[in-house]
């Protein structure tokens, strides 16, 4: 005889997953906004909005995206959100994004 509770059913593996994913993003929303703040780096105004509408977003969701086909499933955040946030969080640590292959800078030649 066990003294399992028969309040709540166990967790499914996905819903356990999807959990895991929102605390993931919820934290690292947290961790850019707290390294941006200590290191006195001044986010701009779109990337201040972006975490907080993001993080509003997961508390009430679960995800930040609808559209299913932008994100894999069980995931927080869309593949393109989970760039931008790695672009703010190298900001806030004072470090250079990666160049994307395509851009050019200023002063390379052209043809």
């Amino acid at each position: 005889m066990g003294f399992q509770k028969k309040d709540k059913p166990a967790p499914s593996p996905f819903e356990a997953e999807r959990e895991a994913a929102r605390r993931k993003a919820l934290n690292a929303l947290k961790r850019a906004k707290r390294a941006a703040d200590k290191a006195g780096i001044a986010l701009s105004e779109w990337e201040g909005e972006f975490i907080e509408g993001v993080t509003d977003r997961i508390k009430t969701y679960g995800r930040a995206f609808g559209d299913p086909e932008k994100g894999a499933p069980g995931q927080a955040l869309s593949s393109m959100q989970g760039r931008k946030l790695k672009e703010i969080t190298l900001k806030a640590n004072g470090e250079e994004p990666k160049r994307r292959w395509g851009r050019r800078g200023p002063g390379a030649s052209e043809g």
